[in-house]
């Protein structure tokens, strides 16, 4: 069998929450007789068409952005090509160009949605984009919610429960190699008092905002892993407020993650909007068996972390709350290493990569 994945990024182009899930699965199915394509668009559609981990990521040349959907004239024929060699197309929405790829050239065989997120930003454009994207969702053959908090949070998939499957997203935890003790050692220096760790792009949904204001009465550091368009605005909030235990680490390496998360108290995941529709960075830290603190905003958050389970969830922008939570885990009155063994064992039986990947290929073959 051949499946065709589509979506408007892809390695080596990015490397996001979205294109991990469609790498995950392309590179899983392999075991289970399976090739995989992708479909993506470039800048450089030649120097980016690669050969990556069993599979092939072909590029259409990007002709321009706008609203952060990318069009391409020259997609419309590698599309037809490559859909006609498929017994599969695999879409991952949301992209609008792609539901006129879809509509303009009918592939002619099964296909699947994987339905990622809600437009959440584009409220405007969403009016005039509304009737395109219910003539795509009512035209495909199934789509997957990745969680059971989204179908149910999701107007739009309402609309097509009776051929909506869930299927929540995996990691593999062979692609997250455990840390040195040289290198632990070296952030225990720098941080020898207990931290909370977060990990992300600084983008406007993630809450940091409520984190940084919670900051001001908790006992412990907080460490901040990333890089994006709010680092500006986060860092002049915390000198505003005059912090000292907020500290922005920037980008930082696979392996320095790896050894953050094993030495963190807890991992606290403050996204408020329905942006952050699952938050692969909370199942990285349930892999790791840390507990979690996050916000119940409907999405996939509160499926991967459970409250009073594998950690404890707030409300949104609510930073007494936050607070509270993570001053429980500091002075021991929430049980933080219950939560921690639980959230291994949740990552266990619910959100490995290859549970993932067993799970599209018993949709491809009943498909």
């Amino acid at each position: 069998m051949r499946i065709l994945h589509v979506f408007k990024t892809y390695y080596p182009d990015s490397f996001g929450g979205v294109e991990r899930t469609i790498h995950a699965i392309a590179k899983g199915a392999l075991a289970h007789g399976i090739q995989s394509d992708v479909l993506s668009l470039s800048h450089d559609p030649v120097g980016n068409t690669v050969k990556f981990d069993g599979h092939m990521a072909y590029k259409a040349r990007l002709t321009f952005e706008f609203a952060s959907t990318g069009f391409s004239r020259d997609a419309f024929s590698k599309f037809k090509a490559l859909s006609a060699k498929a017994d599969i197309v695999h879409y991952h929405f949301p992209w609008p160009f792609m539901d006129l790829l879809h509509l303009l050239h009918p592939p002619g065989k099964p296909t699947i949605v994987t339905y990622h997120s809600d437009i959440v930003k584009q409220k405007l454009l969403l009016q005039l984009y509304k009737p395109l994207m219910h003539r795509f969702l009512s035209s495909v053959t199934r789509i997957v919610a990745t969680s059971p908090n989204y179908l149910e949070s999701s107007e739009v998939l309402q609309r097509y429960r009776d051929k909506t499957e869930i299927i929540p997203i995996g990691l593999d935890e062979a692609d997250y190699p455990r840390a040195p003790t040289a290198l632990k050692d070296g952030w225990k220096m720098r941080f020898p008092k207990p931290f909370f760790l977060f990990v992300g792009v600084l983008r406007y949904y993630k809450g940091l905002h409520t984190l940084i204001k919670a900051a001001k009465h908790v006992n412990a550091d907080i460490l901040i892993a990333g890089e994006g368009p709010m680092e500006r605005e986060l860092k002049a909030q915390v000198s505003e407020a005059g912090l000292t235990n907020v500290h922005f680490l920037g980008s930082i390496t696979d392996l320095d993650k790896a050894a953050l998360l094993e030495l963190c108290t807890a991992f606290v995941f403050p996204s408020h909007l329905r942006s952050e529709a699952y938050g692969l960075s909370l199942v990285e830290a349930a892999m790791f068996g840390k507990p979690m603190i996050s916000c119940e905003i409907g999405t996939g958050t509160s499926f991967v972390n459970r409250h009073g389970e594998t950690g404890i969830v707030v409300p949104p922008e609510d930073a007494s709350a936050m607070m509270s939570a993570m001053n429980a885990y500091v002075d021991g009155s929430a049980d933080r290493v219950d939560h921690g063994a639980k959230a291994a064992a949740r990552y266990q039986a619910e959100m490995r990569a290859e549970t993932m990947v067993e799970r599209y290929c018993r949709s491809y073959q009943n498909l």
